[in-house]
């Protein structure tokens, strides 16, 4: 009998306890898909409001990444003095000012100011859920509820990817008003005030985690949690690995995840590695630019918009499967199906593209080669949300040791927002080249894909049904 299954034939805790409280963690992963998701609609009204060219357009897109590096960042630290649930909250109030000031936004200074707030609040949930998950989630399961979060994540983005199909069929397109006077890419981001709403009351009514507690000194309440989560005969033991998991040193700080006062601990480095990777096959051009896309592919607006839908629900299956198999097969195995998967059908789209002929300024593809440019990328979308969509924040959340969580946390979300920035910021001014195009942008993440094969190899050690206590750094 394995570990997993004796842990998971010795549970006595509330399932539906901790199922409840990691799904309303995971809203924010929901809200951070929406975010991601909800620009994509945009990019066209957004550059006739502000009569923008394609590098001001591309950074109004991208400048929510700013923030989320800062947010992801700072999050670590504050989470470690005033708790994750704490952190969520304020980053729910922070998610309800973005969504309604971009909205109202005149300029494209106003819009960008908006959007950075708005990734502050993506950032903080980004790395808050996958560490607030891991800490209140048993061993046996943690793989499968910490997958919610990118489960979560796709929801947000196939959301807003249909609410802009059906607010831009309903006004005629992305730029023409809607309802009240107000243009329809407006009423894009107001549909988020829904969602960010429902997430602050939801946080209202979850506990904090128990691990933060037992450093804050509130140990009696953090076995109160326990005993819900674990049981009662789990409680007591698992406070007291707690507390000497903590009393083999200190409070946690920002310093400890260095080794010898300059050079960063090898634990982190793997961790900037699978962040940075999983932006660097350029998963998130298709996210926020997969309209522009498929338009400059020969595809019209309605059938762009249309294709990100097919694209969202897919997704949301690839994620289905991943969530069963993770604590089942392990997260170094998934990750490799996913970096081979990826760097083939990455390869075949950069191939139908490359024989594509510009007409009028505009990319034309044959029936067959725009089949298999679809089917191509809907392919790599689906090894994505199998593989490194989940896993590396299920990685994340759980591969640290406890003194160290909330700063490597920080350290790998800052660095995967900024690799998410440069992709995003870059594919229009790649797109836009005449020597690079779609080919080239493509032909690069292809690169970025085959590379990732060898850090999962050589870089990447498995942690599945391991107790976050014996995480070694």
């Amino acid at each position: 009998m394995t570990d997993t299954t004796t842990a998971k034939s010795r549970f006595e805790g509330d399932f539906a306890f901790v199922l409840l409280i990691s799904c309303v963690a995971t809203i924010g992963g929901f809200l951070f898909g929406f975010d991601s998701g909800v620009i994509n609609g945009t990019v066209d009204g957004l550059s006739a409001a502000f009569n923008s060219d394609a590098a001001v357009t591309g950074f109004n897109v991208a400048s929510i990444l700013l923030g989320c590096a800062v947010g992801a960042a700072a999050a670590g630290k504050l989470s470690d003095m005033f708790g994750r649930r704490t952190m969520m909250i304020a980053a729910a109030i922070l998610f309800i000012i973005s969504a309604w000031g971009s909205g109202i936004s005149g300029s494209s200074l106003e819009f960008v100011i908006y959007r950075i707030i708005g990734g502050l609040a993506v950032g903080a949930a980004s790395v808050m859920a996958p560490a607030y998950i891991s800490e209140v989630a048993p061993a046996h399961m943690r793989g499968r509820l910490s997958s919610i979060q990118q489960v979560a994540i796709i929801s947000g983005l196939f959301v807003a990817f249909l609410s802009n199909f059906v607010i831009a069929n309903a006004a005629g397109s992305a730029s023409n008003e809607w309802m009240w006077g107000f243009e329809a890419w407006r009423w894009m981001f107001w549909i988020e005030l829904i969602p960010a709403g429902i997430f602050f009351v939801a946080l209202l009514a979850i506990p904090e985690s128990p691990r933060y507690l037992v450093v804050s000194g509130k140990k009696e309440v953090a076995q109160n949690i326990l005993v819900r989560i674990s049981g009662q005969n789990r409680a007591a033991g698992k406070v007291t690995e707690i507390e000497e998991s903590l009393a083999r040193d200190h409070q946690p700080r920002i310093a400890d995840i260095f080794r010898g006062g300059s050079i960063l601990r090898p634990i982190i480095w793997v961790g900037i590695g699978l962040a940075v990777f999983q932006q660097l096959v350029g998963i998130n051009v298709v996210f926020y630019y997969g309209a522009v896309l498929w338009q400059a592919a020969g595809f019209t607006e309605s059938d762009a918009l249309a294709t990100n839908v097919l694209s969202g629900a897919l997704s949301i299956g690839a994620v289905a499967v991943g969530l069963l198999l993770i604590d089942r097969i392990g997260r170094k195995p998934m990750l490799l199906i996913g970096s081979i998967g990826m760097a083939i059908t990455l390869g075949l789209v950069a191939f139908s593209f490359s024989t594509g002929a510009l007409v009028d300024g505009s990319l034309k593809l044959s029936t067959s080669m725009a089949l298999l440019a679809l089917i191509a990328a809907n392919a790599y979308v689906m090894f994505f949300n199998f593989s490194w969509g989940p896993v590396m924040w299920v990685m994340l959340g759980e591969m640290f040791p406890n003194q160290i969580r909330g700063s490597g946390l920080a350290v790998a979300g800052f660095f995967q927002w900024i690799a998410n920035f440069l992709i995003t910021w870059s594919f229009p001014v790649l797109l836009a080249a005449p020597a690079i195009g779609l080919t080239g942008a493509y032909g690069l993440y292809t690169a970025f894909a085959i590379i990732s094969i060898f850090f999962v190899v050589w870089a990447v050690k498995e942690t599945k049904g391991k107790e976050l206590e014996d995480m070694q750094g």
